[in-house]
């Protein structure tokens, strides 16, 4: 998928209250000065601002930016070497100001009135297609991210810091904290340091989002029969030149090795940042073998995700140590950034390669059938009997242990760790 979405792909017509979201569902518009207001600023380097909503001063002159905060806004862009109205183009999460009731001040804007304002959102991304997008605070993420991110919902403290190449938009987003937070937080100095640098680091981006689809250009081995496993590993084997790093990920039967009728049932070697072989596993282990050799061989290096989970199965199902692991994606997120809710891989695919989502076709499969009991048996063989699941679950463990390769030689360089 390449270039922006389309109105119809990105407006999120979603049903909220089995209602569609408008400005009639809406109703903002009725009470305000500046209804719709439109964008404002002549967007020199390509750069778009999403606020949160227009203000009494913003609503009054017709314009984004115009208070107290945007005092503030307008002053840190300067120091940064940009400037908000020249160089930058302005909206909000919601396009009319919201008033609370009784005393008539600004109040932060309700979730339906994000949903209602999103198309014209997109309607602006589309029709300026800028380089660059600064998500300014809570209600600018769920505007752009939330109501297409597929996991667990995260605030603005999770969001803030990340360059994100989102490859749906073809645009890089960079959330973080809005102006008033920082103003609320004057007396804190770090939260006035990290928005500066938060800032800093998203205006020095200069290239835009890969637009590669790992899926379609990776090679994936997806054999039909299993007795085709044996000439698939060989060409993985130590004696075929096997290279020296690998990621490696197990799709299985459920979280638990040791309770009965578990087992292994696919898995995926990446040999590099452009190549994965994903394979069923053989259920004899004469057949099994050249892939126990593997996980045995010291010299062959491992990365994993949580690699108690690789390592335990393969003890417990494999009766094979794995041998050779260098590095746990995981455990090198959490001592890079140890921020709660973002040691997931998914999250930090997303965040590091712009990819919202290649797991939901299959997620629910991995769920188990007695969800209060520990030791059940998930769903991935009913997965497997439907038309196209093996391929499916095949190209899922791919990308698994692809994206683990990829962000481990991220991490490697960023913590200065010389493995080739």
């Amino acid at each position: 998928m390449k270039g922006f979405f389309t109105k119809k792909e990105t407006q999120g017509a979603s049903l909220v209250n089995n209602k569609m979201p408008s400005c009639a569902r809406c109703g903002l518009y009725k009470n305000v000065h500046s209804p719709k207001m439109e964008p404002f600023g002549k967007m020199k380097k390509g750069i778009l601002n999403i606020g949160e909503a227009p203000g009494a001063e913003e609503d009054k002159h017709g314009r984004q930016w115009q208070g107290k905060m945007g005092k503030l806004l307008q002053r840190t862009y300067e120091k940064l070497g940009v400037d908000l109205f020249e160089d930058c183009l302005n909206i909000n999460a919601i396009n009319c100001r919201p008033i609370a009731d009784g005393d008539k001040s600004n109040r932060a804007p309700k979730g339906i009135e994000i949903a209602c304002c999103r198309s014209r959102v997109f309607d602006v991304i589309n029709k300026h297609k800028p380089k660059l997008i600064i998500l300014l605070g809570n209600a600018a993420v769920d505007s752009l991210i939330t109501h297409r991110w597929k996991g667990r919902q995260k605030g603005i403290m999770t969001w803030r810091g990340w360059q994100i190449p989102d490859r749906e938009l073809g645009i890089a987003l960079c959330p973080t904290f809005h102006p008033s937070f920082v103003d609320r937080s004057d007396k804190n100095k770090a939260v006035r340091m990290v928005w500066e640098r938060d800032l800093e680091e998203a205006f020095a981006l200069v290239s835009p989002p890969s637009m590669r689809e790992e899926a379609n250009e990776l090679s994936f081995l997806a054999p039909n029969h299993e007795e085709q496993f044996v000439e698939i590993i060989e060409d993985l084997s130590p004696l075929y030149k096997l290279p020296p790093l690998t990621a490696f990920d197990y799709e299985t039967t459920g979280i638990k090795p040791d309770a009965a009728g578990h087992r292994i049932v696919c898995a995926a070697i990446a040999t590099g940042p452009e190549h994965c072989y994903a394979f069923m596993m053989p259920k004899t282990r004469r057949e099994r073998k050249p892939f126990l050799d593997y996980l045995a061989n010291e010299e062959l290096k491992k990365i994993a995700q949580n690699m108690k989970y690789e390592v335990t199965w393969s003890d417990v199902r494999m009766r094979t140590p794995v041998r050779g692991l260098v590095w746990d994606t995981m455990q090198a997120t959490h001592i890079l950034d140890n921020r709660p809710g973002i040691t997931g891989l998914k999250f930090q695919v997303y965040v590091n390669f712009g990819v919202l989502d290649y797991s939901s076709e299959v997620s629910h499969y991995f769920r188990s059938v007695n969800e209060k009991d520990g030791n059940s048996l998930n769903r991935i063989f009913d997965l497997i009997e439907r038309p196209g699941g093996k391929e499916k679950l095949l190209t899922y463990c791919g990308l698994d242990s692809l994206f683990e390769y990829k962000l481990a030689k991220i991490q490697m360089e960023v913590m200065d760790y010389g493995l080739s």
